[in-house]
């Protein structure tokens, strides 16, 4: 199930059947979907292309991409976190003995994520992990690891559209099934940083509460209205 927005489809079903679907593919690309990454698509082919493949799943996270599907007439059924995708994602990857790797952030956020999730879901096979901190174009090291563990999952954390640069440079060429940008997460998981309250979560707040806590973000809003005036222009 989709909604057809600005020349995307966004999945449109309950975020239960997403992970059913996931695990489906041979190679997936899941997006988060908010406001500003599809309007960087919009104006960057390579973004665009990988966004409106065969083999991506845009997820609607972010409540700018749920009021925008109301406006077209094709209503999501429920806004879909990021993170709640990945970490649905590493409990299927625990059960059925499916190795992980995770690349991003800083190397002291990124050890005590792991070690944070070795301690929540103990039969992970987390195969590996590196920081963010390296030149994409030089990264043999990285890519020859990542194909040496052969993970079912790779999750990156390095800032759009950063990191879905890496995965759709890479994303042939690597083992892996499924790939995953996923921003803060990783800095949630370390306890570097808290997610909203659930009630501002259910309020539809949460990028307000972002804000708040990081004032250097209120810059990147400013593609929500461009992002709007698009939607409508195209409905």
């Amino acid at each position: 199930m989709s909604t057809k927005l600005l020349k995307y489809n966004i999945y449109s079903d309950t975020k239960s059947n997403l992970i059913n679907e996931v695990f489906k593919y041979k190679k997936v690309h899941i997006v988060s979907g908010n406001p500003e990454i599809l309007f960087q698509g919009l104006n960057n082919d390579s973004l665009f292309q990988n966004f409106t493949a065969d083999n991506t799943i845009i997820i609607p996270d972010g409540v700018g991409t749920v009021i925008a599907s109301r406006i077209v007439g094709q209503p999501v059924k429920e806004k879909i976190a990021g993170i709640e995708v990945m970490e649905d994602i590493i409990k299927n990857c625990e059960e059925f003995n499916q190795g992980v790797y995770l690349v991003g952030t800083n190397e002291e956020t990124i050890k005590k994520c792991v070690e944070n999730l070795e301690k929540k879901y103990p039969k992970l096979k987390i195969l590996g992990y590196h920081n963010g901190f390296f030149d994409q174009e030089n990264c043999n090291d990285i890519i020859e690891d990542i194909k040496e563990k052969s993970p079912y999952a790779l999750f990156v954390a390095m800032g759009a559209p950063r990191q879905e640069n890496f995965i759709i440079k890479y994303m042939d060429e690597l083992p892996c099934s499924i790939f995953m940008a996923v921003g803060g997460s990783f800095d949630i998981i370390a306890g570097k940083m808290n997610r909203a309250p659930k009630w501002m979560i259910n309020m539809g707040l949460e990028w307000f509460y972002r804000v708040a806590k990081e004032p250097s973000r209120i810059k990147r809003l400013s593609s929500i209205p461009k992002f709007f005036i698009q939607v409508i222009k195209e409905k």
